[in-house]
């Protein structure tokens, strides 16, 4: 599904039980109007041990991802294995599309979580069209639910099919149950031919990736039981004593959760861990987690899916962690008992482990690692089959250095300028552009002269204010940590703006330290809440306007804001008018079809 680009990649929500126990809801429904479909189907399987399963996907959603670049050079065996299982898996997919597909060959029930109403509305209409286009498989159910108000599950971009084909061996040989994957990250990884992943043993099944300790420190790590086969396996079927949720190198040791290649063939480092991706819950499972949601009624504190449930699982797991808060967005006084409530309902619930040896994780939830993985990288983007220009209109990017730019759905003048490094989706840029390396500009209309610093990140929102069409772009530099925050205005110097200081950035756009700066809770100051970004009544003044402000920090030259009406990136969210962000969207795509089908037409 093709959304807007989470603005603040790096402002990463966790996932909520509301809305991940409406999926449960709709699976209880849907079994019962397919348990006679099932059963005449089980009746003609064969063999009796690989039935036909009702099962569930759903997302546990954040930051995003997009199209990046094609071609690598010759690579390592295990590598080239990787590859061509991901080119079958996509391969297969795409027969899918636009097709009804029969019971069991594909997801029953496809639920994607939306932060708000606004967003909800938006994946239902992109749903709508993407199977107007024929473009996902006919014949599931697809779910879009929003999260209640308070923490979020975050939001889901671009990546419901590359999702739906990188899984599309796991229904059919799935017991019944539901599978949660995050929004924010691509699984790769490559079997035996004749092998496929089962999730099939009662309780949770995860996936496990070799990572090094420090990617483990931010991930959830795997403390593994004993394994008696010395033969090293591209798959292996292990037990898990306890989960560690992001833990410290020193707690990996701690706990015996570290390895060290004992095969020349392993390219991994002197030590590393298995972390986790995506987890499968059998129906049993599921249901129980249901029935504790529907005992206790509202949450009015955040639970992750991840922390909060495999945190609980395996004999070795203890209720300790439920009074750690470090990795919490938001604490609420009855966290802690939820937590606890949670543990021991799960107690005692095997966490079986699929290990992926010859596997890659790719995280891109954050603006640096989305730059990184479809411009300067070269692995995500040979093994997907990636291009520098993904459905755009622009003059073609030399292949000759490894790191180039990628243009997606996005209407180019030839004599603009793009600079390596940098990602231009969705956007109109006219001939006297010039783009700096590593940036990201999304959803932008610039027609003027205009010169945007390195790292920058510019993201166009259109408004809905008091019933007008208003439209705001965020800007500041790809580096910056929007997560900060500071308790009082004494300390907003502590904060950073495109490498500057905050307080000396306000200065040079003449605004005053006051509460009123901020929106939202006035014990919680940072680039999120700041209210700093000019409200424009054109897509390209607000660009222009958003531009202004980046050279004024980068010359150390003043531009009042005083005239303008401001917002905070957390304000802007709230106004957002997906409708005609669409329409925009829409437009282009349009403009970009018919420049295809002229060009054919001259070249025929």
């Amino acid at each position: 599904m093709e959304q807007q680009r989470d603005p603040i990649s790096s402002h990463k929500a966790e996932a909520d039980l509301t809305s991940f126990v409406n999926a449960l809801k709709k699976e209880e429904e849907e079994q019962e109007l397919n348990k006679e479909m099932k059963h005449k189907k089980r009746e003609r399987s064969e063999p009796k041990n690989e039935l036909i399963k009702p099962c569930t996907i759903t997302w546990k959603a954040s930051a995003g991802s997009g199209e990046g670049v094609a071609m690598a050079a010759p690579v390592a065996p295990g590598v080239v294995a990787l590859r061509e299982a991901t080119q079958r898996k996509l391969r297969r997919f795409s027969e899918l599309r636009g097709k009804p597909v029969a019971a069991g060959e594909f997801w029953d029930i496809v639920a994607i979580t939306a932060a708000d109403e606004k967003q909800e509305l938006a994946y239902k209409q992109q749903l709508s069209e993407k199977l107007k286009k024929k473009e996902l498989p006919l014949g599931v159910r697809y779910h879009v639910f929003v999260d209640p108000a308070g923490a979020k599950i975050g939001t889901l971009y671009m990546m419901l099919e590359l999702k739906l084909a990188m899984y599309i061996d796991f229904p059919s040989h799935m017991n019944p149950g539901i599978l949660v994957t995050c929004a924010d990250d691509i699984e790769l990884y490559s079997i035996g031919e004749c092998e496929f992943i089962r999730f099939d043993k009662p309780g949770f099944t995860a996936l496990a990736h070799p990572s090094s300790l420090t990617v483990g420190t931010t991930h959830g790590v795997f403390v593994l039981e004993p394994f008696n086969d010395l033969e090293y396996r591209d798959l292996e079927y292990r037990c898990c004593h306890r989960f560690l949720h992001k833990p410290s190198i020193e707690k990996m040791h701690q706990f015996d959760a570290v390895y060290r290649p004992d095969t020349p063939s392993l390219k991994l480092d002197s030590e590393y861990v298995y972390t986790d991706s995506l987890f499968y819950m059998d129906h049993k499972s599921a249901k129980k987690l249901l029935d504790f949601y529907e005992k206790i009624g509202t949450l009015n504190c955040e639970i992750d899916a991840y922390g909060d449930f495999l945190q609980a699982l395996g004999p070795g797991a203890t209720v300790e962690y439920t009074r750690n808060t470090s990795n919490v967005t938001k604490e609420e006084t009855e966290l802690i008992d939820v937590r606890q409530r949670i543990f021991h309902l799960l107690k005692g619930t095997s966490l079986n482990v699929v290990v992926l040896n010859n596997s890659r994780f790719y995280h891109i939830g954050t603006t640096e690692e989305y730059l990184f993985h479809f411009t300067s990288d070269s692995s995500l983007k040979s093994e997907l089959g990636l291009q520098s220009i993904a459905f755009s209109i622009f003059p073609a990017i030399p292949e000759c250095s490894g790191n180039t730019s990628c243009i997606i759905q996005s209407v180019l003048d030839s004599r603009c300028s793009v600079a390596a490094g940098s990602v231009v989706e969705y956007s109109r840029l006219g001939p006297d552009v010039s783009i700096g390396e590593n940036c990201i500009i999304s959803g932008c209309h610039i027609m003027t002269t205009a010169v945007l610093p390195a790292y920058s990140f510019l993201c166009s929102l259109s408004l809905k204010m008091n019933g007008h069409l208003k439209y705001s772009t965020m800007a500041f530099g790809v580096q910056d940590n929007l997560k900060k925050n500071v308790k009082t205005l004494s300390d907003i110097k502590l904060l950073q703006f495109f490498g500057a200081c905050f307080l000396s950035c306000l200065d040079i756009w003449n605004l005053k330290v006051t509460e009123e700066l901020f929106s939202g809770n006035k014990t919680c100051l940072s680039l999120w809440n700041a209210r700093i970004f000019p409200v424009c009544s054109s897509l390209s003044d607000s660009v222009t306007t958003s531009l202004k402000m980046l050279n004024a920090i980068q010359n150390k030259s003043a531009f009042s804001l005083n005239n303008y009406t401001l917002l905070s990136i957390e304000e802007m969210l709230v106004y957002k008018y997906v409708e005609d962000m669409i329409t925009y969207r829409e437009q282009i795509f349009l403009e970009i079809t018919l420049n295809r089908k002229q060009s054919d037409l001259e070249t025929s």
